[in-house]
């Protein structure tokens, strides 16, 4: 038969609990199943046989209700009720379940319950409201990750390289090859100008000379010279005839 007092004292004085706690300022317990979260001899749940709690399981609150008739069967010593998300029924069923139950288990197990739905509402706004995350950087990582990036910066320098290979290709046929055709197209058509220039200009000294030789025909052998005002004659090369005319005794050149 399972006795309260006899666990207690085995658990308080001559061995250590594993789920108690020490600190400064008192004895609290780890168990998942202690009301209070303080470690005495009401809210043990090991050295009590009859005890009673509340419990969160993925957003829904359970009482858990344990009775000394279910000592014998560990996998069935704590019977599970659901209770609904309406605080105030949630209450009425705490108090239909136990009914004649020690007070203090019934307060502390209806306190425990408005804790953690009060505790939940702040948990909804928070997730609501937008805060700014926290995060921790190892610096080690950060240093060792700065000291990678100037190695690989100054091992590759790839703004001189870059800088090199586009002069290189500017140097050679790279960029060059297409504008050679181009400067060739372009002299062999000015060279075609230019021909077609010098041979109408020759066309024209042609026919100056001819007119000039009928002038000098019809002035009966005197040299006619055509100035005018402001104006620069422009030599254009010519061929030199000589006309010698028997009467008058006179030699007149033409150029």
């Amino acid at each position: 038969m399972q006795h309260d007092e006899v666990i207690w004292q085995t658990i308080r004085h001559q061995s250590n609990c594993s789920y108690m706690v020490t600190t400064e300022t008192g004895d609290f317990c780890r168990n998942p199943y202690n009301l209070t979260g303080i470690c005495n001899r009401s809210s043990c749940p090991l050295a009590n046989s009859r005890y009673a709690t509340i419990r969160e399981d993925e957003g829904v609150f359970y009482l858990y209700m344990k009775s000394i008739e279910r000592a014998h069967m560990p996998n069935k010593l704590w019977e599970r009720v659901k209770l609904p998300k309406n605080c105030i029924k949630a209450l009425e069923i705490v108090d239909k379940h136990l009914m004649y139950w020690p007070k203090f288990l019934v307060h502390k197990t209806k306190q425990r319950f408005v804790k953690l739905t009060q505790m939940r509402m702040r948990m909804r706004k928070l997730a609501l409201k937008t805060r700014e995350k926290i995060i921790t950087m190892p610096r080690k990582l950060e240093k060792r990750d700065h000291r990678r990036e100037k190695k690989a910066e100054t091992a590759a320098l790839i703004e001189k390289q870059i800088e090199k290979e586009l002069l290189v290709r500017l140097k050679s046929i790279v960029y060059d090859y297409p504008t050679r055709d181009i400067q060739k197209d372009i002299l062999k058509e000015i060279e075609k100008e230019i021909h077609k220039e010098c041979e109408d200009e020759m066309e024209s000294c042609m026919d100056e000379e001819m007119v000039n030789r009928n002038r000098v025909g019809t002035t009966s052998g005197l040299q006619v010279k055509i100035n005018e005002p402001n104006v620069k004659l422009r030599k254009k090369p010519g061929v030199t005839v000589e006309i010698d005319y028997e009467d008058y005794g006179e030699r007149v050149h033409v150029t």
